[in-house]
């Protein structure tokens, strides 16, 4: 297992839309490894494959929320060629943020409740209703899996505002 650089907007290549998997194997229990270690490692709740520079639709999620002793309980999910359908008309406005833009959030209105058909890293199909928390991050890493950004739903004053805090961390920061 690897920790990865994960890419950070502007970076073009994750404005690419990514293409199926079509061969489960071990190149892919490698990378869904990798994966999970670079969102933990970040910290983070999601991560599409895209972000680490490789354009397969492959995404990571585990929400990490805390156990009866307060500890978050590891729930690692795997969706690999997941695919939305029948999206409710009652929305969601949660506070977004992202790996790919880091210390970043804004207000992003999404389904409050989705289906999703996907298959796991064996290759199983399944099928699935989703709403909350996972719901939400789900919607937010099928869109790195188009080359869309949270930031990509946002008003483009808004954007360029994010864009531009970003950019000022970053020279902060060198």
């Amino acid at each position: 297992m690897a920790i990865h650089r994960i890419l950070e907007a502007p970076d073009p290549r994750l404005k690419v839309v990514s293409t199926p998997v079509e061969t489960f194997d071990a190149e892919l229990d490698t990378l869904i490894a990798d994966m999970f270690e670079t969102m933990y490692d970040a910290p983070g709740i999601g991560l599409a494959a895209v972000q680490i520079g490789v354009p397969k639709r492959v995404l990571v999620i585990d929400l990490q929320e805390a156990g009866e002793d307060g500890e978050p309980v590891r729930k690692p999910l795997v969706f690999v060629n997941p695919e939305l359908f029948d999206p409710s008309e009652e929305l969601r406005v949660y506070s977004e943020g992202c790996l790919s833009v880091p210390d970043q959030y804004a207000d992003v209105e999404r389904p409050s409740t989705i289906h999703v058909r996907y298959r796991d890293q064996s290759g199983n199909s399944h099928e699935a209703a989703l709403d909350g928390l996972l719901a939400t991050c789900l919607q937010h890493e099928m869109d790195h899996l188009e080359g869309i950004l949270f930031i990509d739903h946002l008003s483009r004053m808004k954007r360029e505002m994010v864009l531009k805090k970003l950019e000022k961390a970053r020279r902060r920061a060198a």
